[in-house]
């Protein structure tokens, strides 16, 4: 029983996912129960998608992870994609499938930067014709 570490990163937020072979189902975030730190049921589904785009078992595995930086939902991509990649490491031949579900791919999106003489990165001052 080897244990795989991958990062997944979005926005601000870094996690370390760390995948232990066969364990008994048991998924801890920050050393809490995944439904304890995730309360919103849509941010749970999103974490758990790569087990449903890859058909893999999530009751086989131990999974164990830290994330810090970033908001809630931001974590909750961070450790999708961290999943995602360890799930490949695991078992190469769940790549295709969680590729084209678009699972490997980091979303590099970031907040935009404020600009001087801005309100924030793009809004002005409203325009005065007199």
């Amino acid at each position: 029983m080897s244990q795989i570490v991958k990062v997944g990163r979005r926005k601000r937020a870094i996690a370390r996912v760390f995948l232990q072979e066969g364990g008994t189902g048991k998924f801890e975030v920050n050393n809490k129960e995944m439904k304890d730190f995730f309360t919103l049921a849509t941010l749970r589904i999103r974490v758990m998608d790569p087990f449903a785009a890859s058909g893999a078992n999530a009751n086989n595995f131990d999974i164990s992870v830290n994330v810090n930086g970033g908001g809630i939902t931001g974590q909750a991509d961070a450790i999708r994609m961290g999943l995602s990649r360890a799930l490949t490491e695991h078992d190469e031949e769940l790549k295709p499938s969680l590729k084209k579900a678009g699972l490997l791919t980091r979303d590099a999106r970031k907040v935009e930067r404020k600009k001087y003489g801005k309100k924030k990165a793009r809004k002005s001052t409203q325009f005065s014709k007199r």
